[in-house]
């Protein structure tokens, strides 16, 4: 058996070229280089042959192998359908989409397109210049970023980092007198991870050792004075990174951000941050619920975050990281009701309309009702009909574009205390004068 056809058969079987190159003991690139090698020699020698769907096992997903394995094993896509118990026409459209997906990163030999473009991009253009003979002498490939498919990297990745942490959390014993009936709750405006600020341009230094000793100071100070409720609600109202990647912009405009040290390093000091949290709540309070918003900063990285704390505490029953995506997330606790969002897509007077109609049963069942909201950096209060809509200050410095808009509110973190009966009784507050003294 040649080589490529050893390669192709071990990805059939394995479902993917990295499976392949672990159990053949090669490189993935030069499995891939192979393949693309014996594409562009079909090309150059007869380019009206058309493409096999052996040719497309590169870009194909574990089912779309399988069935490409059944057509070769079998002769056809008939034969494999009744093989596997499934239509021919479940094949015919799988291959077709897989034909579309190999088309985008710029494989379809049918029509002279043999460069692909790396997984996470798009073709968007192909010039193919041929000889007097017909023959193609040369190729110039155009392509972009495609957006969803590096979303979807991005979690691939999140995913696979995570299950390497999967229930290495310590189990912390559970503190031996809580009370039930109450709630604390403790909303982390907008942490900011990883913003770079100098005292010089910006009033005041900001850098990662800053953002993780503020968190860590005002954690240890609320938990002191906090009751030992049974129940404790750790509530990042997004924006928990600074950057959500290496190239160090907003997603949506592409403004440039001050950032302090490499992508890496901040992800490590933003999860550190939160595990350290976590683990102090669950000192006083015998139950911990998490929820991590997705801000405008971080709408892949916050993900990312909330899945490797799921994954770290999956041995740790007194843990709970909800992992929901939805933009609005409710808690209901008795007669109080909590939505949150990091309030850069809804509007603080909207708000209370879509809780109703986003949760009409927990509505009817409670009283109190409240929105905790981030986004603004300052402390905003307003009552609607049917409840309060609040939102945060952060911990966080100004960096140099807020600092020459003039922005000057004040930086703080709470903690409130919800009664299942009678809603909000108390809250306490750890100011940012108060937390530099410590650190």
């Amino acid at each position: 058996m040649s080589e490529i056809k050893k390669f192709q058969a071990a990805i059939v079987k394995h479902g993917s070229i990295r499976g392949a190159a672990r159990a053949l003991g090669v490189d993935e690139k030069k499995i891939r280089r192979a393949l693309k090698s014996e594409q562009v020699e079909a090309a150059e020698t007869e380019t009206e042959t058309p493409v096999t769907y052996a040719d497309l096992l590169q870009f194909a997903t574990p089912r779309q192998a399988e069935f490409i394995e059944a057509i070769e094993q079998h002769g056809g896509m008939r034969a494999a359908a009744r093989a596997l118990n499934v239509s021919s026409g479940t094949i015919g459209n799988s291959m077709d989409a897989l034909k579309k997906r190999a088309a985008r990163q710029g494989h379809a030999p049918e029509h002279s397109m043999v460069h692909a473009v790396p997984d996470g991009y798009i073709v968007k253009g192909v010039s193919t210049y041929y000889n007097e003979d017909g023959k193609p002498t040369g190729q110039w490939v155009k392509s972009s970023i495609s957006e969803q498919r590096q979303a979807e990297l991005l979690k691939e990745f999140a995913a696979t980092l995570a299950e390497e942490v999967k229930g290495l959390a310590p189990i912390t014993p559970a503190p031996q007198h809580c009370m039930e009936d109450l709630l604390c709750v403790y909303p982390l405006g907008d942490p900011h991870v990883g913003l770079r600020a100098w005292a010089e341009e910006a009033g005041e230094d900001f850098d990662l050792n800053t953002a993780e000793q503020l968190t860590c100071a005002a954690i240890d100070r609320l938990v002191a004075s906090a009751p030992p409720a049974q129940t404790a609600l750790l509530l990042n109202l997004g924006d928990a990174y600074h950057a959500d990647d290496e190239s160090n912009t907003t997603r949506k405009s592409g403004h440039t951000l001050d950032v302090d040290g490499r992508w890496a390093k901040i992800q490590q000091v933003g999860l550190r941050s939160m595990l350290y949290c976590i683990r102090r709540l669950l000192e006083k309070h015998e139950r911990v619920e998490v929820r991590i918003n997705r801000g405008n900063h971080d709408g892949h990285s916050s993900y990312a975050l909330s899945l490797m704390l799921s994954c770290y505490f999956h041995n740790e029953d007194r843990v709970h990281v909800d992992l929901s995506p939805a933009v609005a997330w409710y808690y209901q606790f008795g007669r109080v009701l909590i939505g949150s969002t990091h309030g850069d897509t809804l509007k603080g007077k909207d708000m209370m309309g879509i809780m109703a109609d986003d949760c009409p049963k927990a509505w009817g069942d409670t009283k109190f009702r409240v929105w905790y909201v981030g986004h603004v950096h300052h402390t905003d209060i307003k009552e609607y009909r049917g409840g309060i809509v609040e939102y945060f200050r952060t911990l966080a410095a100004r960096d140099a574009w807020h600092a020459g808009q003039g922005y000057k509110a004040g930086r703080d973190m709470r903690l409130i205390v919800h009664h299942r009966e009678h809603g909000e009784i108390e809250r306490h507050r750890a100011d940012i004068g108060m937390l530099q003294q410590i650190g």
